[in-house]
């Protein structure tokens, strides 16, 4: 998904045709629908999107973690090429989650368990999943973590309930690192922290992402926050992926009307420009529209937009929408390759 991969490089992360829905009292919610996605090795993918339209579900459906209610979950996940939708749970839990891919969850604190000590909860991860290192071992890697994200060494024998909203933060961080994965999923990192705050998680994720090369995937509704960490952006509407393009790119020129319309709402630091909005409302997941899902409150809507658009390739850019299927190269995904040309 990265403009600057080649068609030779494996990602680290792929997704083809991913489906999540979930049962309700109301009907079948299409949370996650067929949604085709990359992340390249070393990058950080944002994944923007209203609150509602399936960030947090597309998560989960990469990492398996999975409610009780759910009606259909297929696709293929693949991590380094490997194929890990194939695998039963317990090989999953034992050799994918947390060892290869981790989470750091939006509210740190409901994360953690309030009757353990910090240090204890992050060093767990790594007993778990290496079953050669010892307990001690494992307690100097977690005061290695604690030090990498900034947390005081005299913190390591505190309870949660102890420490501020972004030190719990910065813990779930070093929970997540401490098994050296191949990606770190995060899961609106900062939105219950306040600026100053925001700005230091920030600080120390793009450290982590520097010195590591560890791939992230970031799933936020705060475009501004965002950009300081973004190679790629990918926009998510009503439970499908319509964007994927670099960070560059994106912040320079959109393309989907969406997320054009997105980000004339987001205030800029410099520049006098009105804010915009968007009229209407995001359909229900419930009985979603068929065709183009934007269409409702796209001001460029026309004919074909009563059809379904596949995700075009437009130069190293991929966007799901009618108005570029003469410029486009092909189809990225599932589907067969357009016809370019008039």
């Amino acid at each position: 998904m990265s403009a600057q991969s080649s068609t030779s490089a494996q990602p680290v992360l792929k997704t083809e045709d991913l489906v999540l829905y979930f049962r309700t009292t109301k009907g079948v919610v299409q949370a996650v629908d067929h949604v085709d996605f990359e992340l390249d090795e070393g990058r950080a993918v944002v994944v923007i999107g209203e609150s509602g339209c399936g960030k947090t579900s597309f998560a989960k459906a990469v990492l398996r973690l999975l409610p009780r209610n759910v009606d259909t979950y297929t696709g293929r996940v693949y991590l380094d090429g490997e194929d890990i939708m194939e695998l039963d749970d317990e090989e999953f839990r034992l050799r994918i989650r947390w060892a290869k891919m981790s989470l750091v969850p939006q509210a740190a604190m409901n994360a953690l368990n309030p009757v353990l000590r910090v240090s204890d909860q992050v060093a767990e991860p790594l007993l778990i999943h290496d079953r050669q290192v010892t307990k001690e071992e494992a307690f100097e890697r977690a005061r290695e973590m604690f030090g990498y994200v900034g947390v005081p060494e005299s913190f390591l024998h505190r309870y949660p309930f102890e420490l501020s909203g972004g030190m719990r933060q910065r813990v779930a961080i070093a929970m997540a690192l401490i098994t050296r994965p191949r990606l770190i999923i995060l899961d609106e990192p900062t939105s219950a922290l306040d600026v100053l705050t925001q700005a230091n998680i920030m600080n120390v994720l793009k450290k982590i992402k520097w010195e590591t090369g560890t791939s992230y995937m970031l799933i936020t509704h705060d475009v501004a926050t965002s950009s300081e960490l973004a190679d790629d952006v990918a926009v998510m509407y009503a439970g499908q992926m319509v964007e994927n393009s670099d960070a560059e790119s994106f912040f320079s020129e959109p393309l989907h009307p969406y997320a054009k319309m997105l980000m004339a709402a987001v205030p800029k630091l410099r520049g006098d420009e009105e804010l915009e909005f968007i009229p209407g409302q995001p359909p229900s997941l419930l009985n979603p529209p068929s065709g183009c899902r934007f269409a409702d409150r796209c001001p460029f809507r026309f004919e074909k937009c009563d059809e379904d658009p596949p995700l075009f390739l437009v130069g190293d850019r991929k966007v799901k929408c009618w108005l570029f299927e003469k410029e486009a190269q092909g189809v990225y995904g599932t589907q067969p390759a357009v016809a370019t040309g008039d």
